[in-house]
């Protein structure tokens, strides 16, 4: 089981970036798809962006365009820059990492990213 720790939240104004990032260890990193969630207050945590241990993205239609996930094998890190942010980004971003063996997920504590003036 991958263990995973998120960090580089923060609060930023409409329009700004933030570039969390999350710390894998206790695993193959290369043998897990990786991805973000959120979930903001009083709603459902939802897909943000994922990459599969062959490096291929996929990303919610809400952040297309604006949101990069990235992964640093060397360094076993994950990475989600975030750019044009906007009030509605307003959640918990979760790291998660999926066992391309037994599909098996696990998440990290979450970071918080806050988008208001």
């Amino acid at each position: 089981q991958m263990q995973l720790v998120e960090s580089g939240g923060g609060l930023v104004q409409p329009g700004g970036s933030l570039r969390p990032s999350c710390a894998t260890s206790g695993s193959i990193f290369t043998l897990h798809a990786l991805g973000w969630d959120r979930q903001a207050l009083g709603k459902d945590r939802e897909l943000v962006a994922s990459i599969t241990s062959g490096g291929v993205t996929n990303y919610a239609d809400s952040v297309k365009g604006r949101f990069t996930i990235s992964r640093d094998i060397a360094k076993k890190m994950v990475y989600l820059q975030m750019n044009s942010l906007k009030p509605e980004d307003t959640a918990v971003y979760y790291c998660r990492a999926t066992s391309d063996y037994s599909g098996y997920s696990s998440w990290g504590q979450g970071t918080q990213v806050t988008v208001s003036s």
